[in-house]
């Protein structure tokens, strides 16, 4: 009897604590980790589909110090596959310099919530390696690292300056882990038709 008379506060009270530990545990917000939620992106070149005018910049020598521009117009056509998951983007541009025949094929993963963009020409032949990253408030920003004249280098897409009727792409390569960057591609689109390459 004295047992249980003894027991019984000592109970209560460890039920208490493990309440208010629960309380406690309920009212602090989750962790950083626990509450970052990918945003679904599976959309977001839904604006490049249809056809476009293209004007690229080229650097013709990147990472040697030159500052030799070429310019070259021509045509883009973007073509949903997917729904919308994936596309596949034909350039076609000419100038002095010569012509440009390019493939991009981009990829949305679901898992990580990301793109991947694999580049041809028709020079090539074979996709080279993938960018990889995703858009934030507008701007898309993609990257890999891949060999330039035999020296792994980084390299880093840029989506940007995109409205309905336009947009700017831009690369540039890092030889110095990420520290500068040098643009050697600047492509700016501007709507020819009605989203007309999305059938």
């Amino acid at each position: 009897m004295y047992r249980s008379r003894v027991l019984l506060p000592i109970v209560a009270a460890i039920g208490g604590i493990a309440l208010f530990d629960l309380r406690v545990h309920a009212q602090q917000p989750p962790t950083a980790a626990a509450s970052k939620i990918l945003r679904d992106g599976q959309h977001d070149f839904d604006f490049e589909i249809g056809t476009w005018r293209t004007h690229v910049h080229r650097l013709l020598h990147p990472l040697t110090g030159s500052t030799t521009w070429a310019d070259y117009d021509g045509t883009s056509v973007v073509r949903k596959i997917w729904n919308g998951r994936a596309n596949l983007v034909e350039l076609e541009v000419s100038g002095p310099a010569g012509h440009i025949e390019g493939l991009s094929l981009r990829l949305y993963d679901p898992q990580s919530r990301q793109w991947s963009l694999n580049f041809a020409s028709s020079a090539g032949g074979t996709l080279g390696v993938p960018t990889v990253g995703e858009f934030k408030d507008g701007r898309g920003e993609f990257f890999d690292q891949e060999p330039v004249d035999g020296r792994m280098v980084l390299v880093r897409g840029v989506w940007s300056d995109i409205t309905s009727n336009s947009g700017r792409f831009e690369q540039s390569f890092s030889d110095d882990g990420g520290k500068t960057w040098e643009v050697n591609w600047i492509a700016t689109d501007t709507r020819t038709d009605d989203r007309a390459g999305s059938h």
